[in-house]
């Protein structure tokens, strides 16, 4: 069985992890979290890194230094994962949905515009599967209305727009960790930003809101949210080779491209010009003329052998959202047809050559071709 995602773990994460265990450095105190939290910042352009424990509460620390009132607004894609709504829900504020845009699948940049309103006060784009959106569109609105961009690349690293790194080009730019992810802590995330005052509220945020003067002494409520010095140690030694990381997921984005590229029931990933898509993960559309979704060829690749993965669904149509009455009749439909036609393949860093020639020579034994 060729799994969806497998991690690359090199010599000097085990050197580093070693040091840690060997030092005793285990917890969130150690000098990896901020060499880690430093160079990524310096990688992506940004001036201030805080990690956290995960790219969720990245999201949500990102979000709490708006101060949102109720019934404040946040502008994002219905195509993402839930825990961009769920960190602007759950201070209260609203989610407002833009589509998917039909090629690049992240949010339509025209539809932004039209979702502006006076409670409008950040707009957060989610750059998918690797593929940059469209910012300087976004940029511009943010400019003109004075409104907060937050910047979701967790699928994104090493993704460039224009030539500028994605999760450098927001105020607040947050990144995942996880163990799918081009860097990997095992569990992880981080937010950087420009802004000193945003980082030292973010600092207080994932650690209890703890004072410096008077530790114990609680002026409102955080979290415990830090990242230890173990997966600080995995990522900094990870980052050492994020240009290579890059390099293999391109090549195999590029790979599964030649072989695919004559199916014309299949829409495969988009690299726009000004664009360099990273494969975070290797997506692929069905058409509908195929008589299957999704979860059907899911079912038929997984018995020749090949893992994957369903797309997205729509944040307009998920239930827990249902009952909260958000979104109600909303209808996006490039979102729709895509989280029942599209799946992604085995993209993982350890993917092989012949790991890619199986998966697509089961794609086209299920497809005809």
């Amino acid at each position: 069985m060729i799994p969806v995602n497998e991690p690359l773990i090199g010599p000097n994460e085990i050197k580093y992890v070693l040091e840690c265990l060997q030092t005793g450095w285990i917890s969130s105190e150690g000098h990896f979290i901020r060499e880690f939290e430093d160079h990524w910042a310096a990688y992506c352009g940004m001036q201030y890194g805080i990690t956290v424990s995960n790219g969720t509460v990245a999201l949500q620390i990102a979000v709490a230094c708006l101060d949102l009132d109720s019934g404040d607004e946040v502008i994002m894609p219905t195509f993402t994962i839930i825990s961009c709504a769920q960190a602007i829900t759950m201070i209260g504020a609203k989610p407002v949905l833009v589509d998917a845009d039909p090629g690049t699948w992240c949010m339509d940049v025209e539809q932004v515009k039209s979702k502006i309103s006076s409670r409008t006060r950040a707009i957060m784009p989610v750059h998918i599967y690797g593929h940059p959106v469209d910012m300087d569109p976004i940029l511009a609105l943010a400019r003109k209305h004075n409104l907060i961009v937050i910047e979701d690349a967790a699928e994104a690293h090493g993704a460039e727009y224009k030539g500028r790194k994605c999760g450098g080009l927001g105020d607040l730019n947050c990144f995942s960790f996880y163990a799918n992810k081009i860097i990997t802590t095992g569990e992880g995330g981080m937010v950087l930003t420009n802004n000193a005052a945003y980082a030292e509220r973010m600092r207080s945020l994932r650690n209890l809101c703890f004072q410096k003067e008077r530790r114990f002494y609680h002026t409102e409520l955080g979290n415990n949210f830090r990242l230890t010095n173990l997966q600080a140690a995995i990522g900094l030694a990870q980052l050492e080779r994020i240009e290579d990381s890059v390099r293999k997921k391109r090549l195999m984005g590029h790979a599964y491209t030649d072989r695919l590229k004559g199916i014309p029931v299949l829409q495969l990933p988009a690299e726009e010009s000004w664009a360099k898509n990273v494969y975070w993960m290797y997506g692929i559309v069905l058409d509908d003329g195929t008589g299957m979704d999704a979860v059907e060829f899911a079912r038929r690749l997984y018995a020749k052998g090949v893992m994957t993965r369903p797309f997205f669904l729509g944040m307009h149509e998920q239930p827990v959202f249902q009952k909260k009455r958000l979104f109600h009749g909303e209808r996006y439909p490039v979102a729709e047809r895509i989280a029942r036609q599209g799946l992604y393949l085995p993209s993982g860093i350890a993917i092989t050559e012949d790991q890619i020639d199986q998966s697509c020579a089961a794609v086209k034994q299920v497809l005809g071709y």
